[in-house]
């Protein structure tokens, strides 16, 4: 007989749900859980909703003269199911006899156990039914507000919750919100300056109750100042509603209009809410606001288990659990004020408190974040959250943490345990660096830890957790990768650590001391793993490409785990410089040791470039540094594309060797086809590569300045080469065509030196880094293909670009219906290999014009010819034009997008900082080719490129190396390059001081400077002529 009611046990049901169920309960009993908004169930209350009850529909309300009744009138079944059978039950379902029992018993204990300040249980209308605070307050919202009334909350960011009127949340939507802060000098409310607010925005509606702030409001002074006004009074008191049942703090009943509150907070009881008023009328708008206003049925399992949590508020013990619970959150106030940590809004009187995590800077300055001090505290095995406090402008940069105490207060902490909280709090946050990170806007506040305290305070969390009850029977602990302790211990002699991971071959080479791209397959090597606090010696063993073994003693197994695990983190400190992280994360699995046959007994590898904990060795034989002489070409080369040119009139120009167009018609025009329509470019010039084998992606990310291991498959970025000098190669963009395999895409000039450069890099013959002149670098087993060699055979690659707004309704005119849907799933730098007009391409979402609409095909050179007609004809009746080098250059510089030779190298040897790309230098990475000495001339910059524009239309052209001044005739930059832009006027690039790059700055330039000494001003005479500057303006960086 088949069993549809599936009465088999979760865990022989579903062994991965139950897994999960396990381990978090293991989590919370090994942990201590600090968040305000957090309490934990009593086992009685998750019973309840588990129960029954769980999917019956009911809605509607009970008989309204329930309200009143005793709870054993509420209980007596002869009674209740007689009046249930003889009378007609106002809920659209029937089948309801015992939920309306149980709801009535809810709202019925509810109103007896905050029933206070003169009024009786009888006086009060509860309603029970509200799936969560944010649907309560909409309900009040709903009841009594219209859509532009205006409303009057705390600040979100003073303490205030996003219900309140933020302007992200349908409160601060529909509603005009007008906020009220904390003094700036008190960090407390001032009630004159909120009455003065409420007199002069006259709300409607004035809520009081905060998510942050941690002092008990005055009721009775909010009440005067709604009555003033004539206005509603909210009192939202969800984080301290249990203290408020308890009676340890001061109640709104009798003063609120109405008042709301979650269950699962002080209240300790599932996750649902209240809302009490004291007033008939107000009550029944309410219930009609709730259902069928805000929601359909309610959870009746929630309900039941409502009931119970009121049932248990209303013990001594549940008193005794309120009045412990604001003694230990001013004694962890009083610690963490003591260790040195500010303490917003000065104090509390409630259960919860906060930290100013400004007050942790580090040498230099830089403050710590919230969310970082969050994260790191998470990793200590306190768990609290990220939270704004006064003065912050954001949410996202939120410089405070929260901290609650109702959760450890509940597993029986009292006020020396809660100061043993305290105290590893601050000691952690004390011996937390923060740094600032290069971001690619602007730059990132980050954090590191000390190893040593981070994990002694592991151990002292643990060891206060697990002293601790729990609701919930733990039977087995778990160690990696769910808890792991420097101090756990092993059995056996030897320990396995497997690691594996997207990142980890980049991992192991900075990791470990060994060279470890010397391993094959079932082959081990010895090597060292060098932490904070000792050396571990230990052998390291190739599984496969992507699995590696670590095999250690077992008495250092615990330290090694953990400082793999940490190093997969990347929240400790393992360098003097913060910035660097070792890539991650990756899998640390505990296994059996491995012991292969060993190729190699020397632990320490000198010719690597980097290595945690690299000593500092005796210079060698450095390696040469690498020289390029351009050859001279006398034939120039010609493109694929060379005859189609000019069999439609091109105006074929040299460039960098190449015969190429210039134009077809005019620039302006082939300019404003691009803006408009689209336009097709022959760059068929490019150098293509492709970087294969399971090390291309750590040789990539050694030789380029970007982040190459982040790269997903169908995914490119624009970086750059550099030499050990920082000195820019060449910028580039990187494919990930598939797991192992990288498409290398490069200007034309610069094709054959950036094919030596990597050749002779790969081959470990050229000097790579200044500290360290005889090392090699990582990744050395990557093949290297030049895809326009005619040897490569169908895998030759040549690019054509196709740019602009209409270039995508161009491409889908060309593929399968299916392939189409792929395209237009492409976003920016993104890429697939699909079927065009027949022809394998691969195509990618990226251009050098600075359209948000562009690909780049990449097709055999054979078939570039039929590729380029066929994207003619289906696109010349939407506009599409050929385009030459004279477009192609003026849209680049209109966008702001860099030349070699002109924003970077070349004659100024401008790096990429000054280019205005430090967004694209992945400086948070140990090593790659260029970095220090990159690092070294960020410090030292003066200037950047910026973007210019002339006033005037008919000025003359500006040129490269044309000087520039300012408002005063100091010589202040230089131009780069210069081109008419689309409203024809003149728009180019400069580098200058920094101090004027803000836009609209006013520059004056010397367009085709002569070199020819000018008369001084004191000696010119009649018919004297003199050059004078051109104004211009500076704009905004990238073409908006």
């Amino acid at each position: 007989m088949n069993n549809f009611l599936i009465t088999e046990n979760l865990k022989n049901l579903d062994p991965d749900i139950y897994s999960l169920m396990e381990i978090e309960a293991e989590r919370q009993f090994r942990r201590l859980i600090m968040i305000p908004s957090e309490s934990t169930a009593p086992l009685a209350v998750r019973q309840v909703l588990s129960s029954s009850f769980t999917n019956i529909y009911a809605e509607g309300y009970p008989r309204p003269n329930t309200r009143t009744m005793s709870q054993s009138k509420i209980m007596d079944y002869d009674y209740q199911l007689g009046n249930y059978r003889r009378y007609s039950d106002p809920r659209y379902y029937k089948g309801v006899e015992y939920v309306d029992m149980v709801e009535a018993l809810a709202k019925r204990r509810c109103a007896e156990l905050f029933a206070t300040n003169g009024y009786e249980a009888n006086d009060l209308f509860v309603n029970v039914q509200a799936l969560s605070g944010a649907p309560a307050n909409n309900a009040v919202y709903t009841a009594f507000l219209n859509p532009g009334d205006t409303i009057m909350g705390m600040d979100l960011l003073h303490g205030g919750h996003l219900t309140h009127g933020s302007p992200v949340n349908r409160s601060g939507i529909n509603f005009n919100a007008v906020h009220y802060t904390v003094d700036p000098e008190t960090e407390k409310l001032n009630y004159e300056k909120i009455a003065d607010l409420a007199f002069t925005y006259k709300p409607k509606l004035i809520v009081a109750g905060y998510s942050s702030y941690p002092w008990i409001p005055d009721w009775v002074r909010f009440r005067q100042i709604a009555d003033s006004i004539g206005a509603i009074f909210l009192a939202d008191v969800s984080h301290i509603a249990g203290l408020i049942a308890a009676g340890v703090v001061n109640s709104p009943i009798g003063h609120a209009h109405i008042i709301t509150f979650t269950t699962h907070k002080t209240l300790c009881g599932p996750r649902g809410a209240v809302i009490i008023s004291h007033d008939k009328d107000t009550g029944d708008k309410i219930d009609k606001a709730v259902f069928p206003g805000e929601q359909g049925g309610p959870h009746i399992n929630t309900i039941a288990a409502l009931a119970l949590t009121f049932k248990l508020a209303g013990t001594q013990d549940f008193v005794e659990l309120q009045t412990q619970t604001k003694k230990n959150a001013l004694v962890l106030a009083e610690t963490l004020k003591e260790n040195g940590l500010r303490i917003p809004y000065n104090g509390t009187d409630s259960h919860l408190t906060l930290i100013d995590c400004k007050s942790v800077k580090s040498q230099s300055g830089v403050p710590l974040s919230g969310d970082i001090a969050a994260r790191i505290l998470d990793l200590a095995g306190i768990v609290v959250n990220r939270n704004t406090i006064p003065g912050d402008r954001s949410a996202f940069t939120a410089s405070g943490v929260r901290l609650g105490t109702t959760w450890l207060t509940q597993r029986g902490f009292k006020e020396d345990d809660t100061r043993q909280v305290g105290q590893i709090i601050a000691e952690v946050l004390n011996h937390t660096t923060p740094y600032l990170m290069c971001a690619r806007v602007g730059n990132k506040t980050r954090a590191k830890v000390d190893f040593h305290v981070l994990e002694n305070a592991k151990i002292k969390v643990r060891e206060l957790a697990e002293s601790k009850q729990t609701a919930d029977k733990i039977e087995t602990l778990h160690s990696h990768p769910h808890s792991y302790f420097i101090d756990d211990k092993f059995d056996g002699p030897k320990v396995g650590f497997n690691l594996s991971g997207e990142k980890i071959r980049s991992f192991v080479a900075f990791t470990f001391s060994s060279d470890f791209e010397i391993l094959k397959p079932d082959q081990s090597q010895l090597t060292n793993l060098v932490t904070s606090v000792k050396t571990i010696t230990g052998t390291l063993s190739c599984i496969n490409e992507e699995l590696f073994n670590f095999s250690v003693e077992a008495n250092d197994a615990g330290l090694a785990g953990s400082w793999l695990q940490n190093l997969s983190t990347a929240y400790t400190v393992f360098d003097k410089d913060l910035c660097k992280k070792i890539p991650g994360p990756i899998k640390v699995s505990v296994v059996e040791p491995v012991e292969f046959p060993l190729i190699s007994t020397d632990s320490i590898s000198h010719t690597k470039p980097y290595f945690i904990g690299m000593p500092a060795e005796e210079d060698k034989a450095a390696l040469p540094e690498f020289t390029w002489i351009e050859p001279e070409n006398e034939v120039l080369k010609k493109t694929p594309l060379n005859e189609v040119h000019k069999g439609i009139g091109a105006k074929m120009i040299a460039f960098a060797g190449w015969e190429m167009p210039v134009w077809y018609s005019s620039v302006l025009e082939e300019h404003n086809a691009v803006r408009t329509a689209a336009g097709l470019f022959d760059v068929t010039h490019m150098g293509v590569f492709q970087a294969e084998g399971e090390d291309a992606a750590l040789f990539l990310d050694s030789v380029c300045a970007n982040d190459i291991l982040s790269l997903r498959i169908g995914d490119s970025c624009y970086t750059h080469f550099l030499d050990q000098h920082a000195n820019v190669i060449d910028d580039l963009l990187v494919y990930r065509r598939n797991q192992y395999k990288y498409l290398v895409v490069v200007n034309a000039a610069n094709e054959e030196k950036d094919w030596a450069w990597l050749n002779a890099v790969k081959d470990g013959i050229v000097c790579i880094d200044c500290d360290r002149p005889w090392a090699v670098s990582f990744g050395r087993n990557v093949i290297l293909r030049n895809l326009k060699d005619p040897k490569e055979g169908l895998d030759m690659r040549v690019d054509i670009a196709l740019q602009g707004p209409l270039s995508q309704d161009i491409l889908l005119n060309l593929v399968s219906e299916c392939d189409g849907r792929r395209i237009q799933r492409l976003k920016r730098t993104q890429l697939c290999e699909r079927m065009v007009a027949g022809l394998d391409v691969v195509i990618s979402r990226t251009g050098y014009t600075g359209e948000y609409m562009c690909f780049e095909l990449f097709v055999h050179p054979d078939h570039a010819t039929e590729l380029w007609n066929t994207l003619m004809e289906a696109g010349e009746p939407l506009g599409l034009k050929p385009c030459g080098l004279g477009a192609r250059d003026s849209l680049r510089t209109e966008a702001g997008l860099p030349l070699y030779g002109h924003e970077m190298g070349g004659e100024f040897n401008l790096g990429v900082s000054e280019a205005g790309f430090m967004g694209f230098v992945k400086t948070n990475t140990p090593w790659f080719i260029g970095r220090s000495a990159y690092i070294k001339q960020e410090m030292q910059r003066q200037g950047v490129v910026i973007r210019f524009r002339f006033e005037d239309k008919g000025v003359r052209m500006a040129h490269h190396g044309d000087p520039i001044i300012d408002s005063k005739g100091k010589y202040i930059g230089k131009v780069t390059s210069c081109a008419i832009d689309q409203d024809g006027y003149l728009t180019g690039q400069a580098f200058v001081d920094k101090k004027y790059t803000v836009e609209g700055t006013s520059i004056y330039i010397y367009q085709s400077a002569p070199d020819i000494k000018l008369k001084a001003p004191a000696q010119l005479t009649s018919g004297d002529k003199v050059v004078l500057p051109t104004h211009a303006k500076v704009i905004a960086r990238f073409l908006k």
